[in-house]
């Protein structure tokens, strides 16, 4: 068992056989400069400053042998996948489906929907597509993690307070220790990101730990751990 003794709201317990890496959304129409965020005025900056630490953090949990599994959000091309409440958002040629500056805005397989190029999945790490803000939402995520017996979370992406903070609720509810490193997620809205991050660990971790990547790197064997055979 390794332990991350700064996390908050007290020490984080896990075991490498046991828990996996969930990269959330780290997609090109989201973190690109002329992206879609960006065409909606956002400052892509507050997100791209997670690259660097997930990054490093990737490295760190592929070395050791956790798994990782990535997660993309955006919908079929006819939209099929798309309720009204979630289309019928944005102004009129910003919306889910039209075109954008990477292509069709959150279509999977356009351009834009990509993970961005730092963080490419390696061959055999998953990537779930889901069509909402939370990954186990209409996807096979849960039953990954069962097959794969995973019973913990590091936890990064974007954004903090929608898609990741969305994840992490549905994780708790499923029964997942959730670890959500700071550095390693982001929002467009700095304050939206602090208090999201406080929301996770208040009253005793309601819905789970926070700690920096850097906390979890120098707990992580430097090569993989081997289990023993059932």
């Amino acid at each position: 068992m390794l332990t991350v003794a700064a996390a908050r709201p007290f020490p984080y317990t896990f075991d490498l056989s046991t828990t996996a890496l969930l990269v959330i959304d780290m997609q090109r129409d989201f973190l690109e400069p002329g992206g879609f965020g960006e065409s909606l005025g956002n400052d892509v900056s507050q997100l791209r400053r997670t690259i660097a630490p997930l990054t490093a953090l990737l490295a760190g949990a592929r070395a050791a042998g956790l798994s990782v599994v990535h997660t993309r959000e955006g919908h079929l091309p006819d939209l099929s996948d798309c309720p009204p409440a979630k289309l019928n958002r944005g102004l009129p040629s910003k919306r889910i489906g039209d075109p954008g500056p990477k292509g069709r805005i959150l279509v999977r397989g356009e351009y834009g929907h990509d993970i961005v190029d730092e963080l490419s999945p390696l061959p055999g790490e998953p990537v779930i597509d889901k069509p909402g803000k939370g990954a186990f939402h209409a996807t096979g995520l849960d039953a990954l993690l069962a097959e794969r017996r995973i019973q913990s979370l590091l936890v990064t992406g974007v954004t903090t307070e929608v898609c990741v903070h969305t994840t992490v609720r549905e994780a708790n509810d499923r029964g997942y220790e959730c670890l959500v490193l700071a550095d390693c997620v982001g929002s467009y809205f700095p304050e939206f990101h602090r208090v999201g991050l406080d929301m996770i660990a208040a009253q005793g971790g309601i819905f789970g730990w926070v700690a920096d990547s850097t906390d979890v790197l120098a707990v992580l064997p430097t090569t993989p751990v081997l289990q023993p055979s059932s």
